[in-house]
């Protein structure tokens, strides 16, 4: 055996190696699809709010029954989106994952949902103690700041692209918290158009060759 073919036989087995320490089945279009959400959610966040100030301008007074009245909707729009999110992200990983002849959960997986979820569901209950003391203004950069920190943490058993993502979500959830009242638009960049770029970027450099073969 030449020192040619010992170099491929390393990198073949560094492959493999790659291959069951992280989870790679993660789609790129999950991350276009999950901006497509984003998007459309924070477009129709902004007409109700733009709704709701317009009633308030056109008569001068303030209602507490109508702002109630829009903050459930917008949560029952976040979760609503959230979900959707979720299962059109599932799909397209599945889908990922049965091209490759992969399994979708295994260890591997599992370490990747654990290390997803705990700043998710920290920031989650932060979140709803925000939302308790009344401090809507800071709960755009919140999620900006707690996602952006779970994808980091799940980024050791997944393709380090998610890395730069989240850590690109941090620094937005921190320069919205200098520039409060537009937490909408923070949110529909850091959900929305990074969600896109970076599910772009992630087809182009894992998928496209083989969607071209398939």
């Amino acid at each position: 055996m030449n020192e040619q073919q010992h170099l491929e036989t390393l990198s073949d087995i560094k492959r493999i190696m790659e291959r069951s320490s992280r989870f790679i089945s993660l789609s790129g279009l999950s991350g276009v699809w999950a901006g497509i959400c984003g998007l459309a959610g924070a477009t129709v966040a902004y007409l109700w709010i733009h709704s709701y100030y317009l009633a308030w301008d056109t008569r001068g007074s303030y209602y507490d029954a109508d702002y109630a009245i829009l903050r459930y909707k917008l949560i029952i729009l976040a979760a609503v989106v959230l979900g959707i999110t979720l299962a059109g992200g599932a799909y397209f990983t599945w889908r990922k994952a049965r091209r490759n002849n992969l399994p979708i959960w295994d260890a591997t997986s599992r370490k990747v949902v654990v290390n997803l979820c705990l700043p998710l569901v920290t920031g989650g209950f932060f979140i709803l103690g925000l939302m308790y003391n009344n401090h809507e203004p800071l709960i755009a950069p919140s999620c900006l700041v707690f996602y952006g920190l779970a994808l980091v943490n799940a980024s050791k058993y997944t393709l380090t692209d998610i890395r730069y993502l989240g850590i690109t979500e941090i620094i937005l959830g921190i320069l919205n918290i200098f520039f409060l009242r537009r937490g909408l638009y923070f949110w529909a960049l850091g959900f929305g158009v990074l969600h896109i770029i970076y599910g772009l970027v992630m087809w182009w450099k894992y998928e496209r060759g083989v969607n071209a073969e398939g």
